[in-house]
């Protein structure tokens, strides 16, 4: 059964969505992201991804405050992302209240200690971040490309006890033109018994149940939530029937 995983993006202090990764296209929402979480939770979506862009952009995350805030005053579980770089950076999320945290540039400036994340945090809780545009990663908020190509990468740390990753195809992200369905199919196909989490372009329930028929393991949905574009009843209706 796929999990609907709401996104929560901080930039400066307020919750935004961008399109297509252009810092450009950003738009605030005037929601505060305790608020935001409460109403997620109260439609049936246990878990969070919340994103701090200005650490994710800074090498370093920022926005903790945030997260202790969402974790002490929610029910919510929080999937923390953005900016963390050392095992210090892992440490602080956890105790500031992340259950989950996803890593992505650090996975690839010091691969060794990604991977040694997974070992010594548990793979239930460390989730490889690999968002690309045109098949090739990027890192630091989408604004540093590499040569890094996506399935290599994955399979990388597939072959070291991954098993959960995290990928957008950027070019989808915010544009509510569907979801990447053959990038997931492929990755699902080459990497058997990973968890995929599908991020990017989702506007309707039945590109959710599409992805759930394919295998998909959670859809992390953002600007269709905000624009009422997936209305969080008919969110609501839809897990409580694939729940029964």
């Amino acid at each position: 059964m796929i999990q609907i995983i709401p996104s929560i993006v901080i930039r400066d202090g307020k919750v935004i969505q961008l399109t297509k990764g252009d810092p450009n296209s950003q738009k605030v929402y005037k929601d505060s992201p305790v608020d935001l979480a409460n109403r997620f939770y109260d439609h049936g979506m246990e878990v969070v991804h919340l994103v701090d862009l200005d650490g994710a952009k800074r090498g370093r995350s920022l926005n903790y405050h945030i997260l202790e805030a969402i974790s002490a005053h929610t029910p919510v579980k929080v999937d923390f992302t953005g900016g963390i770089t050392t095992d210090g950076d892992l440490s602080k999320a956890f105790e500031y209240g992340a259950k989950y945290v996803t890593a992505a540039s650090i996975a690839i400036t010091n691969k060794k200690e990604f991977a040694s994340w997974i070992l010594s945090y548990g793979r239930e809780k460390i989730t490889l971040g690999a968002d690309a545009r045109e098949g090739k990663v990027e890192m630091r908020g989408w604004e540093k490309k590499t040569n890094v190509d996506l399935f290599a990468h994955i399979e990388y740390f597939y072959e070291r006890g991954l098993k959960y990753v995290k990928t957008t195809d950027i070019n989808k992200n915010g544009s509510m033109e569907g979801p990447s369905y053959s990038l997931y199919q492929k990755i699902i196909e080459q990497f058997p018994g990973i968890c995929v989490l599908a991020s990017g372009g989702t506007t309707q329930l039945d590109q959710i149940k599409i992805l759930s028929e394919m295998g998909v393991f959670a859809v992390i949905v953002g600007k269709a939530l905000y624009e009422g574009q997936i209305r969080l009843d008919d969110i609501a209706h839809f897990l409580g029937t694939v729940n029964q």
